[in-house]
């Protein structure tokens, strides 16, 4: 459930989104493949408090993270964000974040349905360092931006966009980051009176969308997502976050460094994670099985599924790369057929 910002809230319901426990369902069209149709295409403006942040700030915050987290944190400044994983001692991920620095602290981002249970097992492990972590949920306000005209939009802003995937910029109180995507896309942080206002600018310009849309930029973009259901199941490599720059296998010790660096230096990883599409009128279950044809033992499972533009789901799923070959079919060998493809993204050897 989200922890909204209450005025925010009735800010977005009186510009006509209609909003539910999981966020921003539509606001003018509905339908959520015209949705991701229009993310797609053209300029889309979302609302992602369907996105939790935590924020991480003291003497510690930086040593504390190193020590936590799977990526250098020492590569996060002003102009840096980066992919990190939370993951237990056996290698498993608990979490998957965005990392960013604003305003001196450090920011988290992760979605809003694992983010209460991140945050108290993260403050288990302060003990006596000089480190404060709290939900920053209600302060500040999350916009997504994406489209062929985005950099023209934020330039007449008087904004400097960043130039690449991952970098950040900080500018009059807020906090813009460029994200990957077939479009200029960026997340903006900033504080409500803020938000509104270039809410209200951007309006104009962009069609306004729900979460849904903006989740399935993440799946086109190859960017994983790990929310309920895919909790405990995969370690870093396995959706691809060492090829996304997520992971570092220089820095020190963190929880389950000896698993993901021992995979890593052995060689070929055996599943990872490739993009889908099934003809399905119902969206596929996070953590649902795959199937190849022909065998009763599944080869993998689904880790995100968002409208498709035309129509059935597009989803992310990681598999076994032995077996990618074969006819696949989701949920059972009855179930739909599932069409694959690969990351937009270097992918290597697989």
């Amino acid at each position: 459930m989200i922890d909204w910002n209450n005025r925010w809230k009735e800010f977005l319901i009186e510009q006509g989104a209609a909003t539910d426990d999981d966020g921003v369902r539509h606001f003018a069209e509905a339908d959520q493949h015209v949705q991701s149709r229009l993310a797609a295409e053209g300029d889309i403006l979302a609302d992602l408090s369907h996105l939790g942040l935590i924020r991480v700030d003291g003497p510690d915050a930086a040593a504390f993270l190193q020590g936590q987290l799977s990526n250098d944190i020492r590569q996060v400044d002003a102009d840096h964000g980066q992919l990190s994983a939370y993951c237990l001692p056996n290698g498993r991920m608990l979490a998957l974040f965005r990392v960013f620095l604003r305003a001196g602290a450090y920011y988290l981002q992760l979605p809003s349905t694992i983010q209460p249970a991140t945050l108290t097992r993260l403050k288990m492990f302060v003990l006596r360092a000089k480190v404060a972590l709290a939900s920053a949920d209600r302060e500040l306000i999350r916009l997504g931006l994406s489209g062929p005209n985005a950099l023209h939009l934020l330039r007449a802003t008087g904004m400097t966009p960043p130039a690449r995937t991952d970098e950040a910029a900080e500018q009059d109180g807020m906090t813009l980051l460029r994200l990957p995507g077939r479009h200029p896309r960026f997340e903006i942080i900033a504080g409500l009176e803020a938000g509104q206002r270039l809410w209200t600018t951007f309006a104009g310009q962009a069609v306004a969308v729900g979460a849904s849309a903006w989740s399935w930029l993440d799946i086109a973009a190859g960017i994983p997502t790990l929310q309920p259901g895919a909790i405990d199941e995969f370690i870093p490599q396995m959706v691809n976050l060492d090829l996304l720059g997520g992971v570092s296998f220089q820095k020190g010790c963190y929880p389950g460094q000896e698993i993901v660096a021992r995979v890593h230096h052995l060689g070929r990883v055996k599943q990872r994670l490739f993009l889908g599409h099934v003809a399905t009128g119902a969206r596929p279950a996070v953590g649902a099985p795959i199937h190849a044809t022909g065998s009763e033992q599944g080869i993998g499972w689904v880790v995100d599924a968002q409208p498709a533009p035309a129509g059935g789901y597009d989803l992310t799923a990681v598999l076994t790369l032995e077996q990618v070959e074969a006819p696949l079919r989701l949920g059972g060998l009855q179930g739909p057929r599932l069409t694959l493809q690969k990351p937009p993204y270097s992918t290597g050897d697989f």
